[in-house]
């Protein structure tokens, strides 16, 4: 993985992108990864470098959902609603985490403290429990540090990254 360019950014912003590199580096499986704030806007990613490549017509970089993470972020943020309307129709209070097994991959999503979501791609063989327990460690050490003000930061220069200007 290439790591997007925290040129620019606050101590706090390089921080996350710190964070995510290391869970995508560090858990074996891990494919893609996508931050996606509460109204469903990807605010950081693994493979931000991959965005602009799959809007092109034949793009097909990276190795998320159609190599974009913009397709992660809108998949992550259509299962966080679905999951959220299922737990107030059967009143079960707030969802935590929804896991999603397929024959050739896996989806988890990680609800942030801030209602902002985490959302993981990984391969088949990966290790679920270790997926899920590394998503836990980096929701732990992210949540408390999304503030309105980062978040403002992080969709900035993502609309940067997309429109490729320097951040």
């Amino acid at each position: 993985m290439t790591a997007p360019s925290t040129v620019g950014l606050s101590r706090e912003a390089r921080n996350l992108h710190w964070l995510l590199t290391n869970l995508v580096e560090e858990v074996p499986g891990i494919l893609s990864v996508a931050v996606v704030s509460s109204d469903g806007l990807l605010l950081l990613s693994s493979d931000m470098e991959s965005n602009e490549a799959a809007r092109r017509p034949q793009g097909r970089a990276g190795s998320g959902p159609r190599g974009s993470a913009a397709d992660l972020a809108t998949v992550v943020s259509g299962i966080g609603s679905l999951t959220v309307g299922a737990a107030k129709l059967m009143d079960s209070g707030e969802v935590k985490h929804t896991m999603i097994a397929m024959d050739e991959g896996s989806l988890f999503v990680m609800s942030i403290s801030d209602g902002s979501l985490l959302g993981v791609h990984g391969s088949a063989d990966c290790d679920m429990s270790v997926v899920a327990y590394h998503m836990a460690l980096f929701v732990g050490r992210a949540g408390h540090v999304l503030t309105p003000e980062l978040r403002n930061e992080l969709r900035k220069s993502v609309e940067a990254g997309a429109a490729g200007n320097p951040r």
